[in-house]
Formats: C-alpha cells, sequence, structure tokens
C-alpha cells in the first residue's frame, strides 16, 4: 500500500531554515511526479513544491526563492529545504505523489508540522 511519512518540521524563528523529509512507498516513488503540500488552520490545502520524474520543479509564488524540492529516487525520498521561513510559513506539511492529471492521490501521511514564531 502507499505509505507516506513527513518528518523534520519543528519549531523555528522567523529567518530560520528547515528541511524536511517524506519517505515515500518504493514500488511507485520512481513512478510518479512528486509534491508538498501545506495546510493551515482554517484553510485549504495547498500545492507549495512539486518535481517531475526527471527532476523538473514548480513553486507557488509564496514561496518561489525560498524553498527548494528535491528527490532521491534511491532512497525514495523526497526533501522540501526551506530558507527564510515566515510566520505564514506556518502550517502542516504534507506530501504525496502527483497524479497525470495534477491530483494528489487519495494516501495522506500524518504530515509534520511547521511552526514559525515571530
Amino acid at each position: 500500500q502507499v505509505q507516506l511519512v513527513e518528518t523534520g518540521g519543528g519549531l523555528v524563528q522567523a529567518g530560520g531554515s528547515l528541511r524536511l523529509s517524506c519517505a515515500a512507498s518504493g514500488s511507485i516513488f520512481r513512478l510518479n511526479a512528486m509534491g508538498w503540500y501545506r495546510q493551515a488552520p482554517g484553510k485549504q490545502r495547498e500545492l507549495v513544491a512539486s518535481i517531475t520524474l526527471g527532476g523538473s520543479t514548480n513553486y507557488a509564488d509564496s514561496v518561489k526563492g525560498r524553498f527548494t524540492i528535491s528527490r532521491d529516487n534511491a532512497k525514495n525520498t523526497l526533501y522540501l529545504q526551506i530558507d527564510t521561513l515566515k510566520p505564514e510559513d506556518t502550517a502542516v506539511y504534507y506530501c504525496n505523489y502527483i497524479s497525470v492529471t495534477g491530483r494528489a492521490s487519495g494516501y495522506w501521511g500524518q504530515g509534520t508540522q511547521v511552526t514559525v514564531s515571530s
């Protein structure tokens, strides 16, 4: 079955950095594009970064220049390097597979909480 485990979140001061990791299912990881999503309380979950099988990346305007998504196919792991954290980055961060339709799979991990203090 699909299994996604996000780690690396925490409490950090504004301007600081975090590196999130996503351990994914090895059976399908290398066959799909991947994305990082985040959801703040009272807000919709949003895609903030994606990476294709070939390594091409895209970012939401709100995070471009500060977030870097990468993948290690040998380790079946997705990463999100977050720099220059802002309070508005506070959210639960999730990883997921991205289908050919551009939608996330229906299987979500527990997410990892990122809290940025001012």
